[in-house]
């Protein structure tokens, strides 16, 4: 069974910082295609940056510059370094894991950790 725990949350000042980590269990992690997503109260869910199994990386604009997402495969973990934190970023923040074949795909979310930045 494969399973995505995430951690780091909580509520933070503008302008500080958060890292989010996300272990992944039950599975080959470093085959992976791994990202981020964050849903605020009342909107969609969003890509926020990923990181693929070459370790190729993709963020949103709204938070390049100041967030790095990192795995370690190893650790079977994905982190988000999450710097000059903006209300404008707070969202439950969710893990995601893709691996996709040439006829199969594999789609897996972990229950969300919550981030608050508020002064």
């Amino acid at each position: 069974q494969v399973q995505l725990v995430e951690s780091g949350g909580g509520l933070v000042q503008p302008g500080e910082s958060l890292r989010l980590s996300c272990v992944v269990s039950g599975t080959i992690f470093s085959i992976y295609d791994m990202g981020w997503y964050r849903q605020a109260p009342g909107k969609q869910r969003e890509l926020v940056a990923q990181v693929t199994s070459g370790t190729s990386t993709n963020y949103a604009n709204s938070v390049k510059g100041r967030f790095t997402i990192s795995r370690d495969n190893a650790k079977s973990t994905v982190y988000l370094q999450m710097n000059s934190l903006k209300p404008e970023d707070t969202a439950v923040y969710y893990c995601n894991a893709v691996l996709t074949g040439w006829n199969t795909k594999y789609d897996y979310w972990g229950q969300g950790t919550p981030v608050t930045v508020s002064s």
